[in-house]
């Protein structure tokens, strides 16, 4: 069974950083992304990262504050997220994909975590 788990979620003030965290279950993706939900608002496309581990693109709001990456032997990607804004406030998901190149539509990633909550006070 499928499984992606996701970690490091939490309480933080502004302009502090935060490190998330993605282990996977069973097989090796492709590509990993990121995503996250705002009360109230639609799911938003965080960050994404290819097979090749070079490939990355990061959603308008958060580029140049966060950074993906991914372990190959951990089976895992993790998301670095510094100079944390109140608006960067939502439940993160992680998402994994069969595909090897980068994706920003969630429609193309086929597992999905619970989701991790990042609340960032002001």
């Amino acid at each position: 069974q499928v499984r992606l788990t996701e970690s490091g979620g939490g309480v933080v003030q502004a302009g502090d950083s935060l490190r998330l965290s993605c282990v996977a279950s069973g097989r090796t993706y492709g590509t990993w992304g990121w995503f996250r939900q705002a009360p109230g608002k639609e799911r938003e496309f965080v960050a994404t990262v290819g097979w090749s581990g070079a490939d990355k693109e990061y959603g308008d709001s958060v580029k140049g504050r966060f950074t993906i990456s991914r372990d190959y032997a951990k089976n895992s990607q993790s998301l670095q997220m510094n100079s944390l804004k109140s608006e960067d406030t939502a439940v993160y998901y992680c998402a994994a994909s069969r595909r090897t190149g980068i994706a920003v539509q969630a429609e193309l990633y086929d597992y999905w975590g619970q989701g991790t909550q990042v609340t960032v006070a002001s």
